[in-house]
């Protein structure tokens, strides 16, 4: 909810997070289920920077802890469709796994975030 430097950093972690996302689904086979598992994951994995975004303009702790709570969600399913992507061998490479680990590292800044609004 501060303009400072670590809001700033976490909003540039989060973007470069969707982009990331992004250029790996334009890797993902043209196939059915490449198809179905690209629309879930660019929604999922370009989201939780924009509840972020939200939650530092919240007009109230509840709203910060809503967005933040929101975000928490959308990088959770990233988690479950980069694990759909490694399990099948759609696409099970090294930058899958370093999505995996950012997305974990998100989801606990993400937690803390949100538990440490809650105790305020």
């Amino acid at each position: 909810m501060n303009q400072g430097g670590e809001n700033f950093d976490l909003r540039k972690r989060t973007l470069d997070f969707a982009l990331r996302i992004i250029r790996l689904c334009a890797r993902v086979p043209n196939t059915p289920e490449g198809w179905a598992i690209r629309k879930q994951l660019i929604k999922s994995g370009t989201s939780p920077g924009a509840h972020y975004r939200e939650a530092c303009r919240a007009r109230s702790v509840a709203e910060f802890i809503s967005k933040m709570e929101g975000g928490l969600q959308e990088l959770d399913e990233t988690a479950y469709w980069l694990e759909i992507l490694t399990h099948s061998k759609i696409r099970d490479t090294p930058d899958v796994q370093e999505l995996s680990v950012e997305t974990n590292e998100l989801i606990s800044i993400f937690v803390s975030c949100a538990k440490n609004a809650k105790s305020r």
